[in-house]
């Protein structure tokens, strides 16, 4: 998050080697699969019960989930809390530089249940970093004499903004604090102390991920045990993971870590599953140690196009929560001019339009570039309840906009892109008053991007000229040129800001769409919501006649949650019930094609059975993927892959009207899955999609589950195989005749060893039965 400029690039455009600039936190990865539990068992801690589902929960420790969780895996967060209210608050609003400081003073403690503290950093050292010690140092040195509610609390060893949120959290105990790690500018190095200048160091890329690709789990390993000993001396509640970013797609991510980063993509999904689990298990083993459960979080991606270079975004399971960035859907890392953060698409997005993706079949005319389409791409693999939405609190912009209604969905080209941004063709990005939160580059020249804070918008829209200017540069005699008039699409969930007369369209939010967006999580049983920042939020000054900071937004949303029925705590539908008898068969998506070559989406599906007994011919396996996608998934290996059932059909204008498509497939009549084999199938699908779940296996007259879905209230089973299996009609004595090595066996001849039955594919002689896999000449029939 933080810096005016994004890369996104065409979702789908096959081949399309393009990459644009994009700021906001994030994550991804690959994940390992759970050990499997033995069958017959029952989760043995008495914290499981407060386990959320889908929660992946080391093996051995009995994590305290129930300090943090109620017995339905909701978050506790204070009897007012339904939903979570998170705010990012940034360590760079001191005041010293002569702008309007944001202090933890001026955090509303009692409307928030969450602060991401943003940023620290990874040394060189692949330690966690905020700087060195000193009275410079927002984070733990710095003091501000004389203003009202920032005296520093004596009795904490630290200073800066840690000893002031450490004393308001003693006032505020429900609030749970997590430090964040990485951003726009400190994913890749960190800043010098010194020189007051980036280093490009490598960050999360080389800290994870060695040169040739491979995991460097030793970096991992120093960089967690650092993090954990941080949260633990300046008591946070967990850390917040804004890795941007863990894909293949070439030129993601700020511009002076592509190339390093490019050199090492291949590995970067595994790498960062391996980061996460090893952060996850090592805050579970502190966590029981002290007597309380640490979060992990993630700020994840909005866009489609880094997604697509993420496989599945395997990582849920390690997360007690992820934070979507559903905003810099626009911006001017291109020259399409649009909402940044639109809750629905309206189907006339002109930059979907220009890559095809309204008329191209296999995409259903699903627009992606809206909170609705990312919000159903996470739920297709986690509770409601375990995703929040992202909202801005500040404006981007363009100048000299051409064409469209308003503005909207016109164009707006510039002749020359900011230096740095790494693009050569970008946005006319709005200047001046319309851009008073701007960066400037390494020689101090202003990045064109439109970006203010919400209450500088608001005072745009009135048409009042603020005491502040001077603070951000601009002449105090200041005048406005043209009336920003405020614009709305009820489609879309959008408010903009369009001056006819400058031709300057500026993104907004305010009450309205605030509200709605309230309304929707409500709804749809959403945890909560992000906001980036909370110095961008706004209240009126009626002594000045002026906007300024305050929490008008934040208050909207607290008005919108206290009352409001519990979120969503289950993975799958409502109906029909899932089993709550799972058996240990493993499922996977990899293999996947790197980059732009990852267009039509085509893993390979692996499928493991983990149980003791063989999964016959015929076997129905299905499972949910998310909605947004279009239904037209497909295998390519004769595993007859169908959709049964669909929550949606057709385009996305105004939403989409449910959650899952439904997939079954079946293992071919003439095959036999053993014990411990697997059996691979190639996949296809047309947009990203987060890992399948709700998993179901049918055989043998019976429909059971699968263990690695984490769900809640299950038991471990061995499956009956309907030949004698476990539970199963079998009188455990095997007629067939033994199978011996000296033995010539024709096709159909059957034999049994070592209590199974097993039937020759074709002419075999010295084969030992169980041995020869799926594709070998043995077919196994059962247990005997």
């Amino acid at each position: 998050m933080l810096s005016p400029t994004r890369t996104r690039a065409s979702l789908l455009a096959a081949g399309a080697a393009v990459a644009a600039l994009l700021s906001g936190s994030l994550s991804a990865g690959t994940a390992q699969a759970a050990p499997a539990p033995e069958a017959g068992t029952t989760a043995a801690s008495p914290h499981e019960s407060c386990r959320p589902e889908g929660l992946y929960s080391t093996p051995g420790v009995d994590v305290p989930y129930c300090t943090v969780y109620d017995n339905q895996g909701r978050e506790k967060m204070g009897a007012d809390h339904q939903r979570r209210i998170i705010g990012y608050f940034t360590n760079w609003r001191t005041g010293k530089d002569g702008r309007p400081a944001y202090l933890a003073n001026n955090i509303p403690w009692n409307k928030i249940t969450h602060i991401n503290y943003a940023f620290a950093a990874i040394d060189s050292a692949n330690k966690i970093t905020v700087g060195a010690d000193g009275p410079n140092n927002p984070n733990t040195g710095m003091t501000w004499p004389g203003v009202a509610g920032a005296e520093m609390d004596p009795a904490v060893p630290y200073k800066g903004h840690f000893n002031q949120l450490t004393k308001f959290k003693k006032l505020h105990p429900d609030v749970k604090t997590l430090i964040s790690v990485g951003g726009w500018t400190d994913t890749g190095g960190y800043t010098d102390d010194a020189t007051g200048k980036r280093v490009n160091s490598g960050g999360f890329y080389s800290m994870t991920t060695n040169a040739d690709g491979s995991v460097n789990q030793a970096g991992i390993n120093t960089f967690a045990d650092s993090a954990v000993a941080f949260i633990k001396k300046y008591g946070f509640n967990g850390v917040d993971i804004d890795y941007e970013y863990p894909t293949t797609m070439k030129d993601a991510g700020h511009p002076a870590d592509w190339t390093l980063a490019n050199g090492r993509r291949a590995g970067l999904v595994k790498s960062y599953a391996a980061l996460m689990k090893t952060l996850r298990e090592k805050l579970d083993r502190a966590g029981a140690a002290d007597g309380k459960h640490y979060l992990l979080t993630v700020a994840a991606p909005s866009s489609g196009y880094l997604l697509r270079g993420m496989e599945t975004f395997q990582v849920q399971k390690y997360l007690d929560y992820l934070n979507i960035m559903s905003y810099d859907l626009h911006g001017t890392w291109n020259e399409h001019v649009g909402p940044q953060a639109a809750l629905f698409d309206d189907g006339k997005d002109s930059e979907l339009a220009g890559a095809g993706v309204y008329t191209t079949s296999q995409y259903g005319g699903i627009g992606y570039l809206n909170t609705d389409w990312a919000y159903h791409y996470f739920r297709g693999s986690m509770p409601a309840g375990r995703i929040n939405i992202g909202l801005p609190s500040y404006s981007r912009g363009w100048k000299n906009v051409q064409g469209g209604t308003d503005g909207l969905w016109g164009k707006s080209a510039a002749t020359n892109c900011p230096a740095g941004s790494g693009l050569t063709k970008c946005g006319d990005g709005a200047v001046g008053i319309d851009n008073i939160w701007h960066e400037t580059d390494n020689n101090g020249v202003e990045a064109p991007a439109g970006f203010n804070p919400m209450w500088h918008a608001k005072n745009l829209e009135r048409g009042i000229v603020p005491d502040y200017l001077p603070k951000f540069g601009l002449p105090a005699n200041t005048s406005l040129t043209g009336t920003y008039t405020r614009k709305y699409d009820s489609t879309l969930v959008a408010p903009w800001l369009w001056n006819a007369q400058k031709k300057v369209f500026l993104t907004t939010e305010d009450e309205q769409s605030i509200a709605a967006k309230a309304d929707y999580v409500v709804n749809k049983g959403i945890g909560g919501t992000m906001m980036w920042e909370l110095a961008g939020d706004f209240d009126w000054n009626a002594a000045k006649g002026q906007f300024e900071q305050g929490s008008a937004l934040t208050s909207a949303m607290y008005d919108k949650f206290k009352a409001a029925a519990p979120y969503g705590n289950k993975k799958s539908a409502p109906a029909p019930a899932m089993p709550t008898d799972v058996i240990n068969v493993d499922v996977d998506f990899g293999q996947f094609a790197l980059g732009d070559s990852n267009y039509p989406i085509s893993p390979k599906l692996k499928i493991t059975n983990n149980t003791k007994v063989a999964l016959p011919g015929g076997t129905e396996f299905q499972f949910d993927y998310a909605t947004s996608a279009p239904n037209n998934a497909k295998d390519q290996s004769g595993f007859g892959t169908t959709i049964v059932r669909s929550d949606h059909t057709g385009n996305n204008v105004g939403g989409l009207k449910g959650d899952f498509h439904r997939v079954s497939l079946k293992l071919p009549a003439w095959q036999t899955l053993a014990a411990g084999a697997s059996v691979e199938l190639d996949f296809v699908y047309y947009s990203p999609v987060s890992t399948p779940s709700n998993w179901t296996v049918t055989f043998g007259g019976k429909t059971y589950g699968i263990a690695s879905d984490l769900a809640r209230g299950v038991t471990v089973v061995e499956p009956t195989d309907g030949s004698g299996g476990p539970g199963g009609p079998g009188n455990g004595t095997c007629t067939a005749p033994a199978w011996t090595a000296t033995g010539e066996y024709g096709t159909n001849a059957p034999v049994s060893h070592k209590g199974r039955n097993y039937k020759a594919k074709w002419w075999t002689k010295g084969d030992e039965p169980g041995t020869t896999g799926q594709w070998g000449v043995w077919t196994d029939l059962g247990a005997c």
